[in-house]
């Protein structure tokens, strides 16, 4: 078998810290070090974090869901884990970087596996300038934000904003506006994912906006430039036949 040595991590609740006490008295536990999977309980969130904290670590990841949605998670069901981890699907995913400049001009950078997103953080709507690979597309948009999603995160934020669902292999970016003002009810653009993207803030200090790689906030910025990670991969285990393609066609049938 590949994997035989699992290494636990749970989010803070109860149900996920009882789970994995269940699961490190029947299969031990390993350190880091010497596992060779990682095991995470929780929901989505809780995985978009351990693959942030962990990915320079290597291994494969394979959630079970203790959360809500748990698209990136598997389902809580019988039978020996050990056998499941050596049959399970991987999926191998790329985040978006995001490189945010402030109104004071510093720098911020983030990771997002899910979605970069700008929205405004005041009663105006934002107002924003859009280049592609350094030619402008879209002078002004008005909006209460937009966002730059990948394929795995084109099921999340993405299509509760209406944007496209995006097949898993398909190199392509999501970009979506929401609740657009002007061009009045303008719904995005497909990009290909070796694009560099650039959002632009117009009138920064009266119309303040922020930007989030996911759920990590950066205030008051100018400028986003959003280009894919291809350097960095993740790599997610799924029970056979509930792996991202198949969870991303069967969200577009619901």
């Amino acid at each position: 078998m590949k994997f035989q040595k699992p290494s636990f991590i749970a989010d803070a609740g109860f149900e996920a810290q009882q789970a994995m006490d269940e699961l490190q008295e029947r299969y031990r536990g390993f350190d880091l070090s010497q596992a060779d999977v990682i095991v995470a309980l929780g929901g989505d969130g809780f995985m978009l974090d351990v693959l942030n904290e962990f990915h320079s670590v290597g291994l494969p990841l394979y959630g079970i869901n203790q959360g809500t949605v748990g698209f990136l998670m598997n389902q809580v069901t019988e039978g020996n884990l050990i056998e499941k981890l050596n049959l399970a699907e991987e999926s191998v995913i790329h985040p978006l970087k995001m490189s945010a400049t402030k109104l004071d001009g510093s720098i911020e950078e983030a990771l997002a596996i899910n979605e970069v997103s700008l929205l405004r953080g005041g009663s105006q709507a934002a107002k924003l300038k859009i280049a592609v690979d350094d030619l402008v597309r879209l002078e002004e948009l008005i909006c209460d934000g937009a966002l730059v999603s990948t394929p795995a995160g084109s099921t999340a934020y993405n299509y509760s904003a209406h944007g496209p669902i995006v097949p898993i292999g398909s190199n392509i970016l999501a970009l979506t506006a929401m609740a657009a003002f002007r061009p009045r009810r303008w719904r995005g653009a497909l990009i290909p994912a070796s694009a560099k993207i650039e959002l632009y803030v117009v009138e920064p200090q009266k119309r303040p906006v922020s930007a989030f790689a996911d759920s990590k906030e950066v205030k008051n910025v100018t400028s986003v430039k959003i280009v894919s990670e291809n350097r960095i991969s993740y790599r997610l285990l799924f029970d056979p036949g509930h792996g991202l393609e198949e969870r991303i066609l069967r969200e577009q049938f619901v």
